[in-house]
């Protein structure tokens, strides 16, 4: 059985720093798998924060380019998300999400809430 588990999400002033880690279980080969960081903020889509490929290849959403850092640890099936310089418009739900090809697997989401 796959399960993704988020944690380190949390209340935060403007300004502050968060780490998201998901840990991911039940995923052979895990290192063949793209990973990513999604968010969803009350009213909006989902949208893609952060994708890191299995060959280690990252990109960020233009608005948290410079502030956000998407990394993995193949050996733990781990992903991380360092959040810098948080703003009120980062609040949103953050979920992980591991895919190859049409096999996605999402995780539950963890709150992320950054107060001004």
């Amino acid at each position: 059985q796959v399960q993704l588990v988020e944690s380190g999400g949390g209340l935060v002033q403007a300004g502050g720093s968060l780490k998201l880690s998901c840990a991911a279980s039940g995923i052979s080969l895990f290192r063949k798998y793209g990973t990513g960081w999604y968010r969803q903020a009350p009213g909006k889509q989902r949208e893609q924060v952060a994708y890191i490929t299995n060959t280690g290849e990252s990109r960020c959403l233009d608005s948290v380019k410079g502030r956000f850092t998407v990394s993995r640890d193949n050996d733990k099936n781990t992903l991380d998300l360092q959040m810098n310089g948080l703003r009120p418009e980062d609040t949103a739900v953050y979920t992980c999400n591991v895919g190859l090809g049409g096999t996605q697997y999402w995780g539950q989401g963890t709150q992320v809430t950054v107060s001004s």
